[in-house]
């Protein structure tokens, strides 16, 4: 599990084809001192196992399941990937709670300023909207966010300066992809209520 607060950011350095998806090395400027092969860390979001590493770097593989659901089979060298490591017991929970499990992917339409923050607006599949609900939590490439003015295929989030400084959210631009990960109890909820709905219908 992960809190959507991110850690730091890193760089692709590495690309390889597998016979089962790809292989990544990403240089990190968050601690990888005990980064121990096994352990979870989120990329872009999506809940990754590490395979190797050694200091300032890792590598990890991107199964195929994974290569379809995110932005990682677009990955090439060089390109910029927010991280965070796994939760420890103990930990502040700062964002809210994440399991690096993508849900789907969405673009982003538009960005403004509105005073010093800046607000975006994604376009997402409607099966993603059908879980968001005003002033509720989304992940938006691991970065743990509120949306709002959510609609049949967006919804907006408002990011203050130092998430844009310390995430890779400040670069990006209009008609770029994003890992979207919607509050994971929305979907429990949604998992339950829903066949009881449609039995009434």
């Amino acid at each position: 599990m992960f809190t959507g607060i991110i850690e730091g950011t890193g760089r692709v350095i590495s690309v390889e084809e597998t016979n089962v998806g790809r292989r990544l090395g990403v240089s990190a400027d968050l601690a990888t001192d005990g980064l121990d092969t096994g352990e979870s860390i989120a990329v872009a979001g999506a809940c990754m196992t590490v395979v190797s590493s050694q200091s300032g770097s890792f590598v990890f593989d991107v199964s195929a399941e994974s290569l379809r659901r995110t932005t990682l089979g677009a990955f090439a060298e060089g390109d910029a990937v927010n991280l965070e490591r796994s939760l420890k017991f103990g930990d502040r929970l700062g964002g809210h709670m994440v399991s690096g499990h993508i849900d789907g992917l969405g673009r982003l339409a538009a960005r403004r300023a509105e005073g010093d923050s800046t607000l975006l607006t994604f376009e997402v599949p409607q099966e993603l909207t059908r879980l968001t609900v005003e002033k509720g939590s989304v992940a938006i490439d691991g970065v743990s966010l509120t949306c709002f003015s959510c609609r049949k295929d967006s919804f907006e989030v408002a990011v203050v300066p130092h998430t844009l400084e310390v995430t890779t959210l400040g670069g990006l631009g209009e008609g770029q992809r994003v890992n979207v990960e919607t509050d994971v109890l929305g979907r429990y909820v949604a998992k339950l209520v829903e066949p009881v709905l449609a039995s009434r219908a």
